[in-house]
Parts: structure tokens; C-alpha cells; sequence
């Protein structure tokens, strides 16, 4: 088994810790005692999560930090390294998903886009990888979409950027599983119960009761079974999406 199930002795790195998905995974592992080491561009959006999790008895620690720059993730995993714990499970969930037609695409925001959705899963993997190996042991999480298995009309940008993360991870999974790293990549397929869906999408927010969108508490659910499944019988690769949605 990759980890000991409430082991209180690693850290969860979790990036993009938002209200919804990022921040139920936070929650869920430091649930389970370990240390939930947050991140976002701006820190005082982590107050709420940090404050939830030590209220409900469990250890946080929040961090502002551009996955995008090489110096600030490099420190970021030194400090949590170093201060905090050994990282025990980094889980990426950066999105950055605007849709655009091709016609009106600029190059500026098509590899903005890549390098929030792609480029910053790199640096962070690496990071946390090299510290990974000498101890023989880790979980890296890559948060995935549709769009990394098929390019739609308007998102050409997410496509590439998502398909290009799809396969880092595939990468990945085959050099670093030998070296007892686990490396999953999981598709998110559908709404997820956010205020955004909430607020821009109503008719489809309606189907939360019919269980036709994602609860962000059982996609953590599953991030956490990944990080504890034994390496006999390993996930790469694990889509989740309501029983609504076509696929």
C-alpha cells in the first residue's frame, strides 16, 4: 500500500485548493490525518478552508503561490519539505477552462491557458517527484477533463493544454511506477456543484437532485481511495462523471 491510511506522519500538497473540488480533497485527506498543505494565487482566499479543517481537528497550512513560476514552486515544496512534512500526496487541480472560438484566439491567452492547465502540472510534479524517489514512495493526482481525451468546438486552448497534461502523467506513471510512485490522471466528466455552476448554469444545477452533477466531496472520495490503493492494483487512469451525463 502506497500510504498508511491515517498516518499523521506526511503532508497532502494540494494545488488549487478552491471552494469545490480542491478544497473537498483538502478535507477529505486531512480527515484522514494528513497534513493538508493548501495553495492558491492569493492566500487570503485559503483563511475559510484553513479555518474549516483545524476547527473540525485536522493540521492546514496555506500558501500563496504561481504554480506558473519555476522559483516560487521550487520553494514552496523546500518550505513544506523542510517546516512541515514529507509530501506524501501532491494532487494538481488547476482548470483555467475559457472557451473561445478559434477565429478570436490570441497567443497570449492560449498559452496563458497552457500554462496554468499544463505547464505548472510539470513544475510541480518534478518537484515533488525528486523528493518522492529517495524515499521510495508517493502519490502524484493530476485533476483531468473531457477535454484531454477529446477537443471540442471553442476549446482549443483547455483541449491542448488537457491533452498535454493527459500525457505528462502517462509519462510519468510509466518512469516513476518501478520507483514506487503512484501516478493517476482522473477525468472529470460533467458539472461540478460549484457556485459558478449554480449561478451561470441554473438548468443544470437543477439536476444536483436527480444526482445529475458531481458532489466535490465524492470526487474526494476517490482521490483518496487512488492514494491508498496497493500497487498490485494500481489506477492510472479514472474517469468520474454522474450517471446523467453522455460520454
Amino acid at each position: 500500500m502506497n500510504a498508511t491510511p491515517g498516518s499523521r506522519d506526511g503532508a497532502a500538497l494540494i494545488i488549487g485548493a478552491g471552494d469545490a473540488t480542491g478544497g473537498a480533497i483538502a478535507k477529505r485527506f486531512a480527515r484522514e490525518g494528513l497534513i493538508a498543505c493548501v495553495t492558491r494565487r492569493t492566500a487570503d482566499k485559503l483563511t475559510p478552508l484553513v479555518q474549516e479543517i483545524t476547527q473540525a481537528g485536522g493540521r492546514a497550512h496555506g500558501f500563496a503561490s504561481d504554480a506558473r513560476k519555476e522559483e516560487e514552486v521550487v520553494k514552496l515544496v523546500d518550505d513544506i519539505e523542510r517546516d512541515i512534512a514529507p509530501i506524501e500526496v501532491m494532487v494538481f487541480n488547476i482548470g483555467a477552462n475559457v472557451p473561445c472560438s478559434i477565429l478570436d484566439e490570441t497567443a497570449r491567452k492560449y498559452f496563458k491557458i497552457w500554462e496554468m492547465a499544463c505547464f505548472s502540472g510539470f513544475l510541480v510534479g518534478r518537484e515533488v517527484a525528486r523528493r518522492m524517489v529517495t524515499r521510495g514512495r508517493g502519490t502524484i493526482i493530476y485533476t483531468g477533463a473531457t477535454a484531454g481525451l477529446r477537443g471540442s468546438a471553442n476549446f482549443a486552448a483547455f483541449a491542448g493544454a488537457k491533452h498535454a497534461l493527459r500525457a505528462l502523467a502517462q509519462s510519468m506513471a510509466r518512469e516513476l511506477g518501478p520507483k514506487n510512485i503512484h501516478v493517476a490522471h482522473v477525468v472529470v466528466d460533467g458539472a461540478i456543484d460549484t457556485d459558478f455552476i449554480r449561478e451561470t448554469f441554473p438548468e443544470r444545477y437543477a439536476l444536483k437532485d436527480q444526482d445529475g452533477i458531481l458532489n466535490p466531496d465524492h470526487i474526494a472520495d476517490n482521490y483518496w481511495h487512488l492514494h491508498t490503493q496497493p500497487r498490485d492494483a494500481w489506477t492510472h487512469e479514472l474517469d468520474l462523471r454522474p450517471w446523467i451525463e453522455r460520454w
